[in-house]
């Protein structure tokens, strides 16, 4: 069954002539009539009969009308849906992102995206940012927002800084002023995010250079369980900026500064990364671009995503 013999159908149902009905559709008499001809013949029934007033419906006509009339709105839907594809406001776009920037970044991102684009589906993939990397290199993800980490496969650009802060429970003991030096923590855990972590064997270095003595340190698997118990009083917390921003502003957690540790020469760089010249034309060519513009603009966004300096970019 073709499409072009429900058109004719329902045009010859809603006009009840055969000359109007091919005047709608555009289309000769002899075309429209052996259209009709193979629909009939097709499902075996006579859909019309001839009166002095024009083309009626048959009883098999008048049963099959509804259906037809569903095809007919699915395939202009699905038109309509084809459309809004290519123009990037439908379809499916699938990211990857490192595990803080899909639970602390994405979420106010994602949700500014959805309110300009909201036939968009979302879906986000969340694993370490070199998994993420092989996920956008095989195209299982469109694009992926990580930790900086080269890879000749993928194109890379710098999104923001997340600067890494050593936090605590303001009324923790030892700790209430603020500011302490490496051997004040002797007593205390801190809690860090975890040896696993690109950053460890910088974070160990910088705590050692300020005394921090390396038995005082309690690793987690994942940075909000770390910020709980930081909340908790259980510690300190050395997390990235992002991740406590909401914490500092409700006064949960403070930062605390350690004499020594050069707390500004610690942070994440994290980066978009997408296949080289993919989606740059076709179906959601439009749709990706305006979600990289709004991963851009992440520094003015998210609290606690510091702009790259100029001369890094």
């Amino acid at each position: 069954m073709l499409l072009a013999q429900v058109e004719a159908f329902l045009a010859i149902a809603r006009s009840g002539s055969m000359h109007e009905a091919a005047t709608r559709i555009s289309v000769g008499q002899p075309a429209i009539t052996a259209r009709i001809q193979a629909l009939e013949a097709e499902l075996g029934a006579s859909l019309f009969v001839r009166t002095p007033r024009g083309m009626r419906l048959t009883e098999a006509g008048l049963a099959f009308l509804p259906y037809a009339d569903r095809a007919a709105e699915a395939i202009r839907d699905g038109a309509e849906l084809v459309a809004e594809v290519d123009r990037g406001f439908a379809g499916e776009l699938v990211l990857g992102a490192a595990p803080a920037v899909s639970a602390y970044v994405l979420p106010e991102v994602l949700a500014r995206f959805s309110r300009e684009r909201p036939g968009v589906r979302l879906k986000v993939r969340t694993a370490h940012s070199e998994d993420v990397i092989e996920m956008v290199a095989r195209g299982e993800v469109r694009l992926g927002v990580v930790r900086e980490y080269r890879d000749a496969r993928v194109e890379i650009q710098p999104l923001y800084d997340d600067e890494l802060l050593i936090v605590a429970r303001p009324d923790l003991p030892g700790f209430t002023l603020g500011t302490v030096g490496g051997s004040g923590m002797r007593d205390t855990r801190l809690i860090v995010f975890a040896r696993t972590s690109a950053y460890y064997d910088l974070t160990d270095g910088l705590l050692r250079q300020a005394g921090v003595p390396s038995r005082s340190v309690m690793e987690v698997d994942n940075i909000e369980a770390a910020k709980r118990m930081a909340e908790r009083g259980l510690g300190l917390a050395l997390l990235p900026s992002t991740a406590v921003a909401d914490a500092l502003a409700a006064g949960t957690l403070r930062k605390i500064d350690v004499e020594g540790f050069r707390a500004r020469e610690l942070h994440d760089r994290v980066v978009l990364v997408r296949r080289f010249g993919s989606d740059r034309a076709g179906g959601q060519a439009d749709a990706i671009d305006a979600l990289c513009t709004l991963l851009h603009e992440i520094p003015d966004l998210i609290p606690g995503a510091r702009r790259i300096p100029a001369a890094e970019r």
